[in-house]
């Protein structure tokens, strides 16, 4: 395996990481019909059936950098990975709804680390000139998992209703009887891959250094790159290391603390566009423009489709082009989208055909642009001793927004009307335009040394 190919197999396995991210979040819309009548969940029951993973995620973000920073990335990687097969078995056989739900909440932690540590991961041991490409992949692989959710809950579904097991057996139980036991369990198998898979990846170089094993890192360099680029690279990450104290004080140091600062309002303000308002309650949206149930969800799995298709465009040219590019482009193209869309809920004129242009159109300007470059900034704009706890700030204030967004969108539809609740998301992408113009640095070819000394 040529050095190359090795970078690009390790950071594969990693994004695993984003796609059972994607996987778990999206598995519950197949289940969350037949959860709800096998346990006649009330109204508050099922929004803390579907919240307790939020919840989950919220409390793995928040120990993710410093268990990360301790025992290094691939430690805590290993341990999301497990996390995420004890949540897809123990949501298959639970005994009780408290039993289920609890597992869900286990699988939040699950996605909660893997969500912060993945990308990190990737972005501490990839090339400078392909970082971008690399990290991009992690975001593809998340919407990916999502796709393939969608696509799992369907066909297993059918089998259940179309194959004969015997009478009182397991595979009729969690797959007919009781198929939501299936859907939860499927997640396993791409579980049991990651955690099988990390076992044949390196530690981070970078992490390696801040605990002074200094050959181990040399090592795992010149495996990616040549012998010559790896001890420079060494000496590169000495030497910022020497300005570094790794303490929660210097997060808010003079030049870190505008880095903290870029990275909490891009993450806050890439829930703000509207994106998760469209992939938890797109069905719904659909139905206001006049659209079937039927149609509302087929309309679903177009955007999974397109989120899918232009999130390739990001990691064709998010190296070329670079960050700061990518943003401005999908952050205007976004504000058109939710304007035009807002107009057509306004005028009261919905064939349908609009919407379906429309809201499609947003995804994909999300997709190549918000979506996988604001994961990219975080995962390479903070200094190597701090950069675990850093990313878990900014990655706990994205999974505290999306919490928001999930509990304002059914307020702001019935109060605001659909129409009002897209031009709200319009204003929101105006400060979001103004941060990436005014502060985001351009890091497309840089290496994490160069873009640490930038801010120091």
């Amino acid at each position: 395996m040529n050095k190359r190919t090795y970078l690009i197999f390790v950071c594969l396995v990693s994004t695993l990481g984003g796609f059972l991210f994607g996987y778990d979040t999206a598995v519950i819309s197949g289940t969350l019909t037949f959860v709800r009548n096998q346990f006649a969940l009330s109204a508050l029951m099922e929004g803390w059936f579907v919240g307790s993973a939020l919840l989950g995620c919220v409390l793995g973000v928040s120990v993710a950098g410093i268990l990360s920073d301790k025992y290094g990335r691939k430690m805590i990687l290993f341990l999301s990975a497990l996390l995420f097969l004890i949540s897809a078995v123990g949501c298959m056989i639970p005994a009780n709804l408290i039993q289920l739900i609890s597992f869900r909440l286990i699988g939040g932690l699950g996605v909660g680390i893997a969500s912060m540590l993945s990308p990190l991961y990737i972005a501490e041991i990839s090339l400078a000139e392909i970082r971008g490409r690399m990290i991009a992949l992690y975001q593809f692989a998340i919407t990916l998992g999502i796709l393939i959710s969608y696509f799992a809950n369907a066909k297993i579904l059918l089998l259940g209703q179309n194959a004969s097991f015997t009478e009182n057996s397991f595979w009729k139980w969690i797959l007919t009887t009781e198929v939501w036991r299936g859907m939860f369990g499927a997640e396993a198998l791409p579980a049991i891959a990651f955690l099988i898979l990390i076992f044949f990846i390196p530690e981070s170089p970078r992490w390696l250094m801040t605990r002074n094993r200094e050959q181990q890192a040399l090592l795992v360099l010149e495996r990616v790159v040549s012998s010559d680029k790896a001890q420079k690279e060494i000496d590169e990450i000495k030497k910022v290391l020497k300005q570094e104290t790794g303490t929660w004080r210097q997060l808010f140091s003079p030049g870190i603390r505008l880095a903290l600062f870029i990275g909490v309002s891009l993450a806050v303000l890439s829930q703000f566009s509207g994106i998760n308002a469209i992939i938890y309650y797109g069905p719904k949206i659909f139905e206001q423009g006049g659209f079937t149930t039927s149609s509302a969800l087929n309309s679903q799995v177009i955007i999974g489709i397109v989120n899918v298709v232009f999130t390739l465009i990001a990691i064709w040219k998010i190296d070329s082009l670079g960050r700061r590019r990518l943003l401005l482009i999908g952050c205007f193209g976004m504000l058109i989208a939710h304007i035009s869309i807002g107009i057509i809920f306004q005028s009261g004129q919905m064939d349908g055909i609009g919407l379906l242009i429309l809201i499609p159109t947003f995804i994909a300007f999300f997709a190549f642009s918000y979506g996988p470059v604001v994961w990219t900034l975080l995962a390479e704009i903070y200094p190597t001793s701090v950069r675990g706890r850093a990313m878990s700030i900014a990655t706990l204030s994205l999974w505290a927004a999306n919490y928001i967004i999930g509990q304002m969108v059914p307020w702001s539809i019935e109060v605001l009307k659909p129409q009002g609740t897209f031009w709200l998301f319009a204003v929101m992408i105006i400060p979001a335009i103004l941060v990436v113009w005014k502060l985001v640095p351009e890091t497309k070819g840089k290496t994490l040394e160069e873009i640490e000394q930038y801010w120091l």
